[in-house]
Parts: structure tokens; C-alpha cells; sequence
């Protein structure tokens, strides 16, 4: 299932500062997603913001509201 993805690919993302750092500069949740496949993790980024709110380890997924986006 690919919610299993993306849980195990934010667990991932906890230990490794390299890939935490790779994933806040993403612009959107399909560039996470993008950044995840590139690691054998498959999921989409609708997929990531379902997660939106909840903890998965030590990580919390956030939706990031940015005014003006779809101009």
C-alpha cells in the first residue's frame, strides 16, 4: 500500500539529515514524492497529503499554505 511507503519513507527521513534537508527545500508534496521514488520509496503527493497533520515517528506532515500559488 502506498500509505506504507510514504510512513516508511518519512521514517527514513528522521535519521538522515541529508534527505530532511533535500525534502524542505521541495516545493510541493509531488516533489517529495518524486525525491522518495528516487530512493525506491512509491507513493504520490496526494498520497503524502493525506498524512497531513499526523506523526509518523518523529516526524510531523505539514501542508504548507503558500498565498499565491496557483496564479
Amino acid at each position: 500500500m502506498s500509505l506504507d511507503q510514504a510512513r516508511s519513507f518519512l521514517a527514513r527521513l528522521q535519521d538522515d539529515q541529508d534527505l530532511r534537508a533535500e525534502v524542505l527545500a521541495a516545493a510541493t508534496a509531488d516533489d517529495v514524492a518524486q525525491i522518495a521514488a528516487g530512493r525506491g520509496f512509491d507513493f504520490s503527493g496526494d498520497e503524502l497529503l493525506r498524512l497531513s497533520g499526523k506523526k509518523v515517528g518523529r516526524v510531523t506532515v505539514t501542508k504548507q499554505d503558500i498565498p499565491g500559488e496557483y496564479n
